[in-house]
């Protein structure tokens, strides 16, 4: 029998917990990472479930009929805006291992008006999606939650096509920064 050092299963246990519960609250996180322009149009649903950590979008090269991946896609605010890049022509893939952030994501495009944006259930380490299929990658604070970072990397980048682009906000943290009990619990993943 293997013991699994890294608690993956313990570490999406908790993940799962703390953002199954978010039941709105954040708005101001929406607010402070995003322009007024670019909030406008966007439901409430979205706007007040936002989690992430920047707005890397405002660096993402996606241009009008691109197929984006938007890795953990939450409430759907990143899924929204990447939508509005691609246009008509284009094709947004909502990534998350929540089902809950799945239908938040669905019911978000669909008040929106956004019938290019498909909602698909998995794990950033095992991207059900075929190789060489997405133009841009996009991902914004889910990176940090990955008991497995390289090979959540790994996938992104298989997933991608010749040329294709990653665009990530995200944190990071030194190991020298933090004590051994910290860096070695599961519920400091989802914190």
């Amino acid at each position: 029998m293997s013991q699994d050092l890294l608690h993956q299963d313990e570490i999406r246990a908790l993940v799962r917990e703390a953002y199954a519960a978010i039941d709105g609250g954040s708005r101001a996180v929406a607010e402070k990472l995003y322009g007024h322009d670019e909030l406008e149009g966007i439901p409430a649903v979205a706007i007040e479930r936002a989690l992430g950590v920047g707005n890397h979008l405002r660096h993402a090269r996606i241009r009008p009929g691109d197929t984006v991946l938007d890795l953990g896609c939450g409430s759907g605010i990143d899924s929204i805006l990447a939508a509005r890049k691609t246009g008509p022509a284009g094709r947004v893939l909502a990534l998350d291992f929540l089902p809950e952030m799945l239908e938040r994501t669905a019911a978000a495009a669909k008040e929106a008006g956004l019938d290019t944006i498909e909602t698909l259930e998995g794990e950033m380490e095992a991207i059900p999606l075929a190789d060489a299929s997405v133009d841009c990658v996009i991902s914004n604070g889910v990176l940090n939650l990955s008991p497995r970072k390289a090979r959540a990397l790994a996938e992104c980048a298989r997933v991608l096509r010749p040329a294709g682009e990653l665009c990530v906000a995200d944190l990071t943290v030194d190991e020298e920064e933090l004590p051994p009990e910290v860096l070695t619990h599961p519920a400091a993943w989802a914190g």
